[in-house]
């Protein structure tokens, strides 16, 4: 996480798909208040080019969107 928000700082627009784990530091410290959050409704769920399904993730997801350009543009932007 640090790593994508520190490449966010030099303008770099950054786009994750992770678990939505909001009782962990690095949320609290690189996320809230520094990127746009989207959440994930329901589990994420698999299918390989042969058609076969697997188990639905056992953990909620969010992406997580940094964009320095259009933050800075709508006057919102965290970042140092």
């Amino acid at each position: 996480m640090r790593k994508a928000y520190e490449e966010a700082q030099s303008g770099a627009t950054i786009v994750l798909l992770i678990p939505a784990r909001t009782d962990t530091s690095y949320f609290h410290d690189y996320i809230l208040g520094h990127a746009e959050i989207r959440w994930v409704r329901g589990r994420l769920r698999f299918e390989d080019e042969d058609g076969m399904v697997y188990p639905p993730a056992p953990f909620p997801s969010m992406v997580v969107v940094y964009n320095r350009k259009k933050a800075e543009r709508d006057g919102g932007y965290n970042g140092k």
